[in-house]
Protein backbone atom coordinates (compact mmCIF):
# COMPACT_ATOMS: atom_id res chain seq x y z
CA UNK A 1 0.00 0.00 0.00
CA UNK A 2 1.42 3.41 -0.99
CA UNK A 3 1.71 6.23 1.54
CA UNK A 4 -0.97 8.16 -0.36
CA UNK A 5 -3.53 5.34 -0.24
CA UNK A 6 -2.80 4.78 3.43
CA UNK A 7 -3.25 8.48 4.07
CA UNK A 8 -6.58 8.60 2.26
CA UNK A 9 -7.92 5.51 3.97
CA UNK A 10 -7.25 6.78 7.47
CA UNK A 11 -7.82 10.49 6.87
CA UNK A 12 -11.14 9.90 5.13
CA UNK A 13 -14.00 12.17 6.22
CA UNK A 14 -15.73 11.24 9.43
CA UNK A 15 -18.54 8.72 9.22
CA UNK A 16 -21.85 10.14 8.02
CA UNK A 17 -24.83 9.99 10.31
CA UNK A 18 -27.30 7.34 9.10
CA UNK A 19 -30.76 8.46 10.16
CA UNK A 20 -32.54 5.26 9.05
CA UNK A 21 -30.20 3.17 11.19
CA UNK A 22 -30.69 5.51 14.15
CA UNK A 23 -34.46 5.05 13.83
CA UNK A 24 -34.02 1.26 13.73
CA UNK A 25 -31.86 1.24 16.89
CA UNK A 26 -34.35 3.35 18.82
CA UNK A 27 -37.36 1.40 17.51
CA UNK A 28 -35.96 -1.99 18.47
CA UNK A 29 -34.43 -1.28 21.90
CA UNK A 30 -36.24 -2.86 24.88
CA UNK A 31 -35.80 -1.42 28.36
CA UNK A 32 -33.76 -3.59 30.77
CA UNK A 33 -35.66 -6.03 32.99
CA UNK A 34 -38.95 -5.41 31.16
CA UNK A 35 -40.70 -5.90 27.85
CA UNK A 36 -41.36 -2.19 27.40
CA UNK A 37 -40.01 -0.56 24.22
CA UNK A 38 -37.88 2.56 24.41
CA UNK A 39 -39.78 4.07 21.49
CA UNK A 40 -42.86 4.41 23.70
CA UNK A 41 -40.93 6.62 26.11
CA UNK A 42 -39.21 9.00 23.67
CA UNK A 43 -40.66 12.49 23.44
CA UNK A 44 -38.01 14.25 21.35
CA UNK A 45 -34.99 13.52 19.17
CA UNK A 46 -32.48 16.06 17.88
CA UNK A 47 -29.29 15.55 15.87
CA UNK A 48 -26.57 18.16 15.49
CA UNK A 49 -23.59 16.94 13.54
CA UNK A 50 -22.62 13.66 15.18
CA UNK A 51 -24.32 14.43 18.51
CA UNK A 52 -27.74 12.89 19.25
CA UNK A 53 -30.01 14.23 21.96
CA UNK A 54 -33.09 12.33 23.10
CA UNK A 55 -35.62 13.04 25.83
CA UNK A 56 -37.37 10.09 27.49
CA UNK A 57 -39.91 9.52 30.25
CA UNK A 58 -39.04 7.06 33.03
CA UNK A 59 -40.45 5.75 36.31
CA UNK A 60 -38.65 5.96 39.69
CA UNK A 61 -38.18 2.18 39.74
CA UNK A 62 -36.09 2.42 36.55
CA UNK A 63 -33.51 4.84 37.96
CA UNK A 64 -30.87 2.13 38.38
CA UNK A 65 -31.16 1.18 34.69
CA UNK A 66 -30.56 4.64 33.22
CA UNK A 67 -26.79 4.31 32.87
CA UNK A 68 -27.16 0.91 31.18
CA UNK A 69 -29.76 2.32 28.78
CA UNK A 70 -27.40 5.17 27.88
CA UNK A 71 -24.36 2.93 27.40
CA UNK A 72 -26.27 0.35 25.34
CA UNK A 73 -27.64 3.04 23.07
CA UNK A 74 -24.29 4.85 22.77
CA UNK A 75 -22.57 1.66 21.65
CA UNK A 76 -25.29 0.84 19.10
CA UNK A 77 -25.54 4.40 17.77
CA UNK A 78 -21.79 4.70 17.31
CA UNK A 79 -22.14 2.36 14.32
CA UNK A 80 -24.68 4.81 12.87
CA UNK A 81 -22.20 7.70 12.96
CA UNK A 82 -23.17 9.12 16.36
CA UNK A 83 -20.12 9.98 18.48
CA UNK A 84 -21.94 11.50 21.47
CA UNK A 85 -25.31 10.69 23.04
CA UNK A 86 -27.03 13.11 25.42
CA UNK A 87 -30.01 11.49 27.15
CA UNK A 88 -32.40 13.78 29.01
CA UNK A 89 -34.65 12.06 31.53
CA UNK A 90 -38.08 13.20 32.72
CA UNK A 91 -39.04 11.12 35.73
CA UNK A 92 -42.71 10.42 36.32
CA UNK A 93 -44.08 10.71 39.84
CA UNK A 94 -46.20 7.53 39.50
CA UNK A 95 -44.69 4.26 40.73
CA UNK A 96 -44.02 1.45 38.29
CA UNK A 97 -43.28 -2.26 38.61
CA UNK A 98 -42.90 -5.23 36.28
CA UNK A 99 -45.85 -7.04 37.82
CA UNK A 100 -48.40 -4.26 37.34
CA UNK A 101 -48.56 -0.83 35.92
CA UNK A 102 -48.62 0.91 39.32
CA UNK A 103 -50.80 3.70 37.90
CA UNK A 104 -53.90 5.15 39.52
CA UNK A 105 -56.73 4.83 37.01
CA UNK A 106 -60.25 6.15 36.92
CA UNK A 107 -62.91 3.43 36.88
CA UNK A 108 -63.01 1.71 33.49
CA UNK A 109 -59.77 3.38 32.26
CA UNK A 110 -57.31 1.07 30.57
CA UNK A 111 -53.53 1.15 31.16
CA UNK A 112 -50.85 1.77 28.60
CA UNK A 113 -47.16 1.09 28.99
CA UNK A 114 -46.52 4.71 28.08
CA UNK A 115 -46.24 7.08 31.09
CA UNK A 116 -48.84 9.80 31.40
CA UNK A 117 -46.96 12.97 30.52
CA UNK A 118 -47.35 15.90 28.22
CA UNK A 119 -45.74 15.88 24.79
CA UNK A 120 -45.31 12.09 24.73
CA UNK A 121 -44.61 10.45 21.38
CA UNK A 122 -47.19 8.38 19.45
CA UNK A 123 -47.12 4.82 20.64
CA UNK A 124 -46.07 3.20 17.39
CA UNK A 125 -43.87 5.86 15.80
CA UNK A 126 -40.80 7.73 16.90
CA UNK A 127 -40.56 11.48 16.51
CA UNK A 128 -38.61 12.41 13.39
CA UNK A 129 -34.85 12.79 13.66
CA UNK A 130 -34.24 16.53 13.44
CA UNK A 131 -30.99 17.91 12.04
CA UNK A 132 -30.37 20.93 14.26
CA UNK A 133 -28.00 22.45 11.71
CA UNK A 134 -30.71 22.53 9.06
CA UNK A 135 -33.59 23.95 11.09
CA UNK A 136 -34.23 25.05 14.64
CA UNK A 137 -35.35 22.14 16.83
CA UNK A 138 -38.48 22.23 18.88
CA UNK A 139 -38.05 23.34 22.48
CA UNK A 140 -37.14 20.24 24.51
CA UNK A 141 -39.38 19.19 27.34
CA UNK A 142 -38.23 20.55 30.67
CA UNK A 143 -35.87 18.03 32.22
CA UNK A 144 -35.80 17.13 35.88
CA UNK A 145 -32.99 19.24 37.43
CA UNK A 146 -32.19 16.31 39.69
CA UNK A 147 -31.59 14.08 36.65
CA UNK A 148 -29.10 15.89 34.35
CA UNK A 149 -28.21 14.43 30.93
CA UNK A 150 -26.27 11.18 31.18
CA UNK A 151 -22.97 11.41 29.32
CA UNK A 152 -19.86 9.29 29.21
CA UNK A 153 -17.08 11.10 31.04
CA UNK A 154 -14.32 12.44 28.80
CA UNK A 155 -11.01 10.58 29.18
CA UNK A 156 -8.60 12.17 31.64
CA UNK A 157 -4.87 12.62 31.10
CA UNK A 158 -4.12 10.30 34.04
CA UNK A 159 -6.05 7.48 32.31
CA UNK A 160 -4.21 7.65 28.96
CA UNK A 161 -1.89 4.63 28.54
CA UNK A 162 1.79 5.28 27.91
CA UNK A 163 3.19 4.78 24.41
CA UNK A 164 5.26 1.56 24.36
CA UNK A 165 8.31 3.21 22.74
CA UNK A 166 8.12 6.81 23.91
CA UNK A 167 9.19 7.69 27.45
CA UNK A 168 8.21 11.37 27.50
CA UNK A 169 6.01 13.59 25.35
CA UNK A 170 6.65 17.35 25.56
CA UNK A 171 4.29 19.86 23.96
CA UNK A 172 5.68 23.14 22.69
CA UNK A 173 2.76 25.53 22.66
CA UNK A 174 2.07 29.24 22.42
CA UNK A 175 -1.66 29.89 22.21
CA UNK A 176 -0.72 32.35 19.44
CA UNK A 177 0.96 32.18 16.05
CA UNK A 178 4.10 34.04 15.07
CA UNK A 179 6.05 33.84 18.32
CA UNK A 180 8.72 31.40 17.08
CA UNK A 181 7.26 28.20 18.49
CA UNK A 182 8.36 25.90 15.64
CA UNK A 183 11.88 27.35 15.63
CA UNK A 184 12.06 26.78 19.37
CA UNK A 185 10.79 23.20 18.95
CA UNK A 186 13.48 22.09 16.48
CA UNK A 187 16.30 23.80 18.36
CA UNK A 188 15.27 22.35 21.72
CA UNK A 189 14.96 18.89 20.12
CA UNK A 190 18.50 19.16 18.71
CA UNK A 191 19.77 20.52 22.05
CA UNK A 192 18.22 17.63 23.99
CA UNK A 193 19.85 15.26 21.52
CA UNK A 194 23.22 16.89 22.19
CA UNK A 195 22.61 16.16 25.88
CA UNK A 196 22.53 12.45 25.03
CA UNK A 197 18.78 11.83 24.70
CA UNK A 198 17.07 10.01 21.84
CA UNK A 199 14.63 12.56 20.46
CA UNK A 200 11.80 12.68 17.93
CA UNK A 201 9.69 15.55 16.56
CA UNK A 202 6.02 15.39 15.61
CA UNK A 203 4.64 18.41 13.77
CA UNK A 204 1.07 18.74 15.05
CA UNK A 205 0.59 22.12 13.38
CA UNK A 206 -1.74 20.52 10.84
CA UNK A 207 -2.70 23.75 9.08
CA UNK A 208 0.74 25.39 8.89
CA UNK A 209 3.50 22.76 9.05
CA UNK A 210 6.97 24.33 8.95
CA UNK A 211 9.14 21.65 10.58
CA UNK A 212 10.11 20.03 7.22
CA UNK A 213 11.62 23.31 6.00
CA UNK A 214 13.44 23.99 9.26
CA UNK A 215 14.97 20.50 9.34
CA UNK A 216 15.92 20.47 5.67
CA UNK A 217 13.73 17.58 4.49
CA UNK A 218 10.81 19.38 2.83
CA UNK A 219 9.49 17.47 -0.17
CA UNK A 220 10.46 14.06 1.20
CA UNK A 221 7.76 11.50 1.96
CA UNK A 222 7.91 8.70 4.55
CA UNK A 223 7.96 5.05 3.61
CA UNK A 224 5.06 2.77 4.56
CA UNK A 225 5.79 -0.45 6.44
CA UNK A 226 2.93 -2.73 7.56
CA UNK A 227 0.52 0.19 6.99
CA UNK A 228 2.54 2.38 9.36
CA UNK A 229 4.61 5.46 8.53
CA UNK A 230 8.37 5.21 8.96
CA UNK A 231 9.55 8.55 10.37
CA UNK A 232 12.17 10.48 8.44
CA UNK A 233 15.64 11.05 9.83
CA UNK A 234 16.81 14.63 10.22
CA UNK A 235 20.19 15.11 11.89
CA UNK A 236 19.53 12.02 13.99
CA UNK A 237 15.98 13.06 14.96
CA UNK A 238 12.97 10.87 14.09
CA UNK A 239 10.62 13.36 12.40
CA UNK A 240 7.13 13.30 10.91
CA UNK A 241 4.89 16.14 9.77
CA UNK A 242 1.70 16.50 7.77
CA UNK A 243 3.92 18.60 5.50
CA UNK A 244 5.73 15.39 4.52
CA UNK A 245 2.43 13.93 3.29
CA UNK A 246 0.88 16.78 1.30
CA UNK A 247 3.69 16.79 -1.24
CA UNK A 248 4.49 20.50 -1.71
CA UNK A 249 4.39 23.92 -0.07
CA UNK A 250 1.29 25.08 -1.95
CA UNK A 251 -1.29 22.48 -0.87
CA UNK A 252 -3.63 23.91 1.80
CA UNK A 253 -4.82 21.60 4.53
CA UNK A 254 -8.48 22.66 4.54
CA UNK A 255 -9.83 20.21 7.11
CA UNK A 256 -12.50 20.61 9.73
CA UNK A 257 -11.73 19.79 13.37
CA UNK A 258 -12.59 16.03 13.42
CA UNK A 259 -10.47 15.32 10.34
CA UNK A 260 -7.53 17.35 11.64
CA UNK A 261 -7.57 15.57 15.00
CA UNK A 262 -7.87 12.23 13.20
CA UNK A 263 -4.76 13.14 11.20
CA UNK A 264 -2.86 13.95 14.37
CA UNK A 265 -3.80 10.67 16.02
CA UNK A 266 -2.65 8.75 12.95
CA UNK A 267 0.70 10.53 12.93
CA UNK A 268 1.16 9.63 16.60
CA UNK A 269 -0.25 6.08 16.69
CA UNK A 270 0.39 4.77 13.18
CA UNK A 271 4.05 5.70 13.01
CA UNK A 272 6.88 3.29 13.73
CA UNK A 273 8.60 5.55 16.23
CA UNK A 274 11.94 4.18 17.47
CA UNK A 275 12.60 3.97 21.20
CA UNK A 276 12.61 7.62 22.23
CA UNK A 277 13.48 9.38 25.45
CA UNK A 278 11.54 12.44 24.30
CA UNK A 279 9.01 13.19 21.57
CA UNK A 280 8.68 16.94 21.00
CA UNK A 281 5.28 17.94 19.59
CA UNK A 282 5.04 21.28 17.81
CA UNK A 283 1.52 22.45 18.60
CA UNK A 284 -0.74 24.63 16.45
CA UNK A 285 -1.83 28.02 17.79
CA UNK A 286 -4.96 28.29 19.90
CA UNK A 287 -6.84 26.13 22.41
CA UNK A 288 -9.15 24.10 20.16
CA UNK A 289 -9.85 20.55 18.99
CA UNK A 290 -6.25 19.42 18.57
CA UNK A 291 -5.22 20.58 22.04
CA UNK A 292 -8.21 18.85 23.64
CA UNK A 293 -7.61 15.64 21.66
CA UNK A 294 -3.99 15.58 22.82
CA UNK A 295 -5.07 16.01 26.43
CA UNK A 296 -7.52 13.12 26.23
CA UNK A 297 -5.69 10.62 24.01
CA UNK A 298 -1.91 11.18 24.16
CA UNK A 299 0.14 10.72 27.38
CA UNK A 300 1.91 14.04 27.99
CA UNK A 301 4.81 14.61 30.38
CA UNK A 302 4.60 18.39 30.24
CA UNK A 303 4.20 21.53 28.15
CA UNK A 304 6.62 24.34 27.33
CA UNK A 305 4.99 27.74 26.69
CA UNK A 306 6.64 30.04 24.13
CA UNK A 307 5.76 33.73 24.23
CA UNK A 308 7.11 37.14 23.36
CA UNK A 309 7.18 39.91 26.00
CA UNK A 310 4.32 41.91 24.46
CA UNK A 311 0.92 41.96 26.15
CA UNK A 312 -1.01 40.50 23.19
CA UNK A 313 1.17 37.38 23.15
CA UNK A 314 0.99 37.07 26.95
CA UNK A 315 -2.81 37.12 26.85
CA UNK A 316 -2.88 34.14 24.49
CA UNK A 317 -0.13 32.32 26.39
CA UNK A 318 -2.23 32.71 29.53
CA UNK A 319 -5.14 30.94 27.84
CA UNK A 320 -2.82 28.09 26.86
CA UNK A 321 -1.59 27.68 30.44
CA UNK A 322 -5.15 27.73 31.77
CA UNK A 323 -6.13 24.98 29.32
CA UNK A 324 -3.20 22.77 30.33
CA UNK A 325 -4.03 23.27 34.00
CA UNK A 326 -7.63 22.20 33.42
CA UNK A 327 -6.67 19.02 31.57
CA UNK A 328 -3.97 18.05 34.13
CA UNK A 329 -0.94 18.63 31.89
CA UNK A 330 1.99 20.08 33.88
CA UNK A 331 3.53 23.28 32.49
CA UNK A 332 7.30 22.85 32.65
CA UNK A 333 8.05 26.53 32.14
CA UNK A 334 8.03 29.59 29.89
CA UNK A 335 10.42 30.52 27.08
CA UNK A 336 10.51 34.25 26.33
CA UNK A 337 11.35 34.53 22.63
CA UNK A 338 12.39 37.71 20.79
CA UNK A 339 13.30 39.12 24.19
CA UNK A 340 15.83 41.67 22.98
CA UNK A 341 17.45 42.85 19.74
CA UNK A 342 21.08 43.89 19.30
CA UNK A 343 21.80 45.94 16.19
CA UNK A 344 24.35 44.17 14.00
CA UNK A 345 25.82 47.52 12.87
CA UNK A 346 26.11 49.60 16.03
CA UNK A 347 25.54 47.09 18.84
CA UNK A 348 22.65 49.05 20.34
CA UNK A 349 20.30 46.80 22.37
CA UNK A 350 16.57 47.40 22.21
CA UNK A 351 13.56 45.57 23.68
CA UNK A 352 11.29 45.84 20.63
CA UNK A 353 8.43 43.78 22.09
CA UNK A 354 8.66 45.13 25.62
CA UNK A 355 10.28 43.76 28.78
CA UNK A 356 9.42 41.48 31.67
CA UNK A 357 6.57 39.59 30.00
CA UNK A 358 8.01 36.14 30.63
CA UNK A 359 8.77 37.03 34.26
CA UNK A 360 5.19 38.18 34.84
CA UNK A 361 3.78 34.99 33.37
CA UNK A 362 6.13 32.80 35.39
CA UNK A 363 5.31 34.66 38.60
CA UNK A 364 1.55 34.61 37.97
CA UNK A 365 1.40 30.81 37.51
CA UNK A 366 4.33 29.84 39.77
CA UNK A 367 6.25 28.22 36.92
CA UNK A 368 9.91 28.74 36.00
CA UNK A 369 11.16 31.07 33.29
CA UNK A 370 13.27 28.58 31.34
CA UNK A 371 15.17 31.23 29.41
CA UNK A 372 15.17 34.22 27.10
CA UNK A 373 16.04 34.13 23.40
CA UNK A 374 17.02 37.15 21.28
CA UNK A 375 15.45 38.54 18.13
CA UNK A 376 18.36 37.57 15.94
CA UNK A 377 18.61 37.42 12.17
CA UNK A 378 20.86 34.36 12.38
CA UNK A 379 18.06 32.30 14.00
CA UNK A 380 15.76 33.08 11.09
CA UNK A 381 18.38 32.58 8.38
CA UNK A 382 19.56 29.23 9.73
CA UNK A 383 16.01 27.92 10.22
CA UNK A 384 15.06 28.92 6.67
CA UNK A 385 18.18 27.16 5.40
CA UNK A 386 17.22 23.92 7.15
CA UNK A 387 20.10 24.05 9.62
CA UNK A 388 18.81 25.42 12.95
CA UNK A 389 20.88 27.46 15.39
CA UNK A 390 21.98 24.52 17.58
CA UNK A 391 23.51 22.83 14.52
CA UNK A 392 24.87 26.03 13.01
CA UNK A 393 26.27 26.99 16.44
CA UNK A 394 25.34 30.61 15.97
CA UNK A 395 25.09 33.16 18.79
CA UNK A 396 21.69 31.81 19.94
CA UNK A 397 22.79 28.18 20.26
CA UNK A 398 24.04 28.61 23.83
CA UNK A 399 20.63 29.94 24.91
CA UNK A 400 18.82 26.93 23.45
CA UNK A 401 21.25 24.55 25.17
CA UNK A 402 20.66 26.21 28.55
CA UNK A 403 16.89 25.88 28.17
CA UNK A 404 17.22 22.23 27.10
CA UNK A 405 19.29 21.48 30.21
CA UNK A 406 16.56 22.88 32.44
CA UNK A 407 13.93 20.79 30.62
CA UNK A 408 16.05 17.64 30.89
CA UNK A 409 16.31 18.15 34.65
CA UNK A 410 12.52 18.06 34.91
CA UNK A 411 12.08 14.78 33.02
CA UNK A 412 11.18 11.79 35.21
CA UNK A 413 14.02 9.35 35.53
CA UNK A 414 13.36 6.09 33.67
CA UNK A 415 13.27 3.09 35.98
CA UNK A 416 15.87 0.47 35.21
CA UNK A 417 14.61 -2.96 34.20
CA UNK A 418 15.97 -5.18 36.98
CA UNK A 419 15.71 -8.28 34.78
CA UNK A 420 18.36 -6.93 32.38
CA UNK A 421 22.08 -7.43 32.96
CA UNK A 422 23.20 -4.35 31.03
Amino acid sequence: MSWLSSLKSVFSPSQEVKEDEIQHVLQSYLLPNSAHALKDRITQINVQGQVLQITINTFPSEADDLQKIHDDLADALEKCGITELNMHVIQQKTGHSSGGCGHNHAEGESCSSQPKAENTAPKNNLPPVVDASASAPEQPAEADPNNPPIQKAAPQQRDVPKHPRIQNVILVSSGKGGVGKSTTTVNLALALQKLGLKVGVLDADIYGPSIPTMLGNAGRTPMIEAEHFVPLDAYGLAVLSIGHLTGDHNTPVAWRGPKATGALMQLFNQTLWPDLDVLMIDMPPGTGDIQLTLAQRIPVTGAVIVTTPQNVALMDATKGIELFNRVQIPVMGVVENMSTHICSNCGFEEQIFGTGGGDKLAEQYHIPLLGRLPLNVQIRENADAGKPSVLAEDSAAEGYMAIAERIAEKLPKAEKDQSRIF
